[in-house]
């Protein structure tokens, strides 16, 4: 990636570039993550709030509209505008343009939009239009930063309120995808937060977090997001962004868990490969704080793990949750044995006020399940 940072904490025992060719190679001893307790420096985690690679290579032109959805043809052209009024430093003359007005410099910063939030179903490029906007800002990585809304508040749990403030008040641009209203604690604290980095003259980008596979249903729209960022309503222009799930065209169901002797077997021949029983992993989760779990992961060729079984609380549930987001992040896949990923949480916490957090989980464990079905082929 152009100006991308590098992520810190290697681990060296594994090489920099197993992550993107895990492969079966003579047996080998299995990595763990329970074994490892990185430590992250607080100004590292900001230089880590870049797109994930997953995106690093996408722009706006590789993002193709549907020639029936009219919307995304016009999302890519507002934002592209967008990326353009963002010039300068925050709190310069150029930086305080009126951002979707695109007229001449004032002394003041102007009151309307300072952010755009994209707001569209499951699956219809939200996250590759928020990274092309990264991507296309003209400012240095340093200058913009990129993040989940869980990202953003384990960064806030790291640093301290008013550290953060101090920190990204410095920046052009902050990126926050899969905003989520499903905690009013972490609501209030990130509307907070904005309101501060609005003054700044820190331009916002956001997206929502949408119930995978229900396009339609259980999708907090924009009316909702405006309501919930109390008073910041003014500074967000709204995308609809209309379309179909592309993700869920034709795409595979999920292979069956494997036997635990596969699953050791594919740790033991897989470069890079980690190897961890699941409830021990999930113990481990609660002694790393949320905003390592990144580091946790660096490095990876696989994950394997055995004995899946359903969380067994809401809170070790969340930190699951955050793990499956970093390794999807990084197309880390997962391989594993006991019960399959769509039993992982109980009926209970699937209706709750996190389901869309553990649909999420998931969907997205259920894709590096699919990733890791070569692996198992192989042994």
């Amino acid at each position: 990636m152009s100006g991308s940072l590098p992520r810190p904490v290697r681990w060296g025992t594994v090489s920099s570039s197993a992550a993107s060719r895990p492969g079966p190679i003579a047996d080998v001893a299995p990595l763990s993550l329970c074994a490892r307790e990185p430590h992250v420096p607080a100004d590292r985690l900001v230089a880590e709030m870049v797109p994930p690679p997953r995106f690093d290579a996408v722009r706006f032109g590789t993002y193709i509209p549907d020639p029936n959805q009219p919307s995304q043809t016009e999302a890519v052209r507002v934002l592209e505008g967008f990326a353009a009024g963002l010039d300068g430093k925050p709190g310069g003359d150029s930086g305080r343009r009126r951002l979707f007005g695109f007229g001449k410099a004032q002394k003041k910063a102007p009151s309307g939009p300072r952010g755009v939030y994209l707001d569209g179903g499951y699956g219809v490029g939200k996250t590759h239009l928020l990274a092309s906007l990264w991507h296309a800002t003209p400012a240095e990585p340093a200058l913009k930063a990129f993040g989940t809304f869980v990202e953003l508040t384990n960064l806030v749990g790291a640093l301290g309120f008013q550290q953060t403030v101090k920190t990204l008040s410095g920046h052009r641009l902050l990126c926050i995808d899969e905003f989520e209203l499903d905690d009013p604690g972490d609501t209030v604290l990130v509307s907070t937060l904005l309101g501060r980095l609005v003054e700044a003259g820190v331009a916002l980008a956001a997206t929502s977090n949408t119930l995978p596979g229900k396009l339609g249903e259980g999708r907090f729209a924009a009316a909702d997001f405006l309501r919930e960022i109390q008073g910041l309503s003014e500074h967000f222009r709204a995308l609809r962004i209309d379309g179909e799930d592309y993700r869920h065209r034709g795409l595979p169901e999920a292979p069956p868990p494997y036997s635990d002797d596969v699953v050791t077997r594919v740790a033991h021949a897989t470069e890079g490969a980690s190897l961890d029983a699941f409830p021990d992993l999930l113990d481990h989760l609660a002694r790393v704080h949320p905003s390592r779990y990144g580091a946790l992961t660096d490095g990876l060729g696989a994950v394997c793990l055995t004995g899946v079984r359903p969380v067994p609380d809401q809170s070790t549930a969340l930190r699951l949750v955050v793990l499956a987001d970093r390794l999807y992040d990084r197309e880390v896949p997962v391989l594993a044995s006991g019960l399959p990923f769509d039993q992982l949480f109980s009926e209970e916490m699937l209706k709750g006020g996190y389901r869309k957090k553990y649909f999420r989980a998931i969907s997205r464990l259920t894709a590096l399940a699919r990733d890791a079905k070569k692996l198992a082929d192989t042994v």
